[in-house]
């Protein structure tokens, strides 16, 4: 019986672990641990005793999970678990709109096909539609794509 209390036990000490420790192997362990204390009840207590033992430890494991996910979270504690709000933000922002398309610049390295341009006093990762740009040809923006523009020589 005292096996069976503390694998239970271990399985959901270890499931709760998992929002601390991210990963999923503690989860993996904590579910095997409550299947192991289950079919130890079964084994132990027969089907009647296993059969009540499964159901507390699912009783226990979601109150647990709500405990954790519903009060923890509203704690001073548990705020610093958490977060509260959205991270915003690109590792790399968009070179420019479309409003860009169109528009005429000049290219300030040799694009082999890919270089960097001059568009409206900015300075743009650029890709050419036509192949070898020399530095200082006028070029025209012809799309967005990504992170760079296409550029095609004037």
């Amino acid at each position: 019986m005292t096996a069976i209390v503390l694998l239970l036990a271990l399985g959901i000490t270890l499931v709760l672990l998992e929002v601390i420790v991210p990963g999923g192997v503690l989860g993996v362990l904590g579910v095997l641990a409550m299947l192991g204390g289950c079919v130890l009840a079964f084994f132990d207590l027969g089907a009647q005793g296993g059969w009540i033992a499964t159901v507390a430890a699912i009783g226990a494991l979601g109150m647990s999970l709500f405990i954790e996910f519903k009060v923890l979270p509203r704690t001073r504690w548990g705020k610093k678990l958490f977060l509260d709000r959205a991270i915003e933000g690109a590792s790399h922002e968009k070179p420019a709109e479309d409003v860009v398309v169109g528009k005429t610049g000049e290219a300030v390295t040799t694009m082999a096909p890919s270089g960097y341009v001059v568009v409206e006093g900015k300075r743009y990762e650029a890709v050419s539609q036509s192949g070898l740009i020399a530095k200082g040809t006028a070029v025209r923006v012809v799309g967005v794509n990504n992170f760079h523009l296409i550029v095609a020589q004037l």
